[in-house]
Formats: C-alpha cells, sequence, structure tokens
C-alpha cells in the first residue's frame, strides 16, 4: 500500500455512475417491482452501499476507510433505457474515496443484472466512470457533461 501517513486529514467525496441496458420488458419488470427476487432496485442499492464499505476487501492494496457516507441511487435512466446507478462516497481522510464509489456503482449494477437476469440475459453494463471528487492534494476534479 501507498505510506499516506504524511498527507493532511481532508474531507473527501466522490461520485461515480454506471448504467445497466435492457429490453422494454425488462425495464418493466424491474420497475414493478415483481421480480422473482424481489425489488431489484432497493436491493442494488444496499449491494452498492455494502461493497463501498468493503471495498478494502475487493481491490488489492486499497486502503481501509472509515465512511462518513454512502448514497446509492438506482433510477430509469433518462433516455428509457434502463437503469441508471449513481453513488456519492464521502469521508475524512488521508485518501480519496473514488475506489469506494465505483465499486458501490460496479456492484449495483452486478446486482440488477442479477436480479434480471432471467428475464434478459442480453443486458449490458456500461459507462461505468468516476463524474467527480473532491478533497486532497491533487484538488478537485470533475468530469465534463457529455457521452
Amino acid at each position: 500500500m501507498v505510506d499516506v501517513s504524511d498527507k493532511a486529514v481532508t474531507v473527501r467525496e466522490a461520485l461515480a455512475e454506471g448504467r445497466v441496458r435492457m429490453a422494454p420488458a425488462t425495464l418493466d419488470l424491474a420497475r414493478s417491482g415483481g421480480g422473482r427476487k424481489g425489488d431489484v432496485r432497493a436491493v442494488a442499492e444496499i449491494a452498492g452501499v455494502m461493497a463501498a464499505k468493503r471495498t478494502s476487501e475487493l481491490i488489492p492494496l486499497c486502503h481501509p476507510l472509515s465512511l462518513s457516507s454512502i448514497k446509492v441511487e438506482v433510477a430509469e435512466a433518462e433516455d428509457g433505457s434502463g437503469l441508471a446507478v449513481t453513488a456519492r462516497v464521502r469521508t475524512c481522510g488521508q485518501t480519496g474515496v473514488e475506489i469506494e464509489a465505483l465499486t458501490a456503482v460496479s456492484v449495483a449494477c452486478l446486482t440488477l443484472y442479477d436480479m434480471l437476469k432471467a428475464a434478459d440475459k442480453a443486458m449490458t453494463i456500461e459507462g461505468v466512470r468516476l463524474l467527480e471528487k473532491t478533497g486532497g492534494a491533487s484538488g478537485d476534479f470533475r468530469r465534463p457533461r457529455g457521452p
């Protein structure tokens, strides 16, 4: 692991996103909450929170962090092509939370796929990316709007 003991403790936050594209009938199933495994959106949000908390167990050499806030949201994609996932993670610490936010999004997307795969094996997980991060010596980052 990288030694971060000389770094200042600052408020650090990261926002990431991803999406699961699916057939219209699969999206209808997700909307209704009537999947065989239950409310897919609620379960995916919980899975994302759990994943963010366990990131250091999944990603080699990643620092274990005390996270002060994790918000994962699954909503219908604006273009109606599936479900969009966002995760905002926050801490006060010596290293950033970008990987925790990206892990939350990734696992939430995988959970959506798992819960809906009986209806649509052709779903795709895509666009997992960091949108913004604040805090730390490297400064702030905001992805320009667009694809």
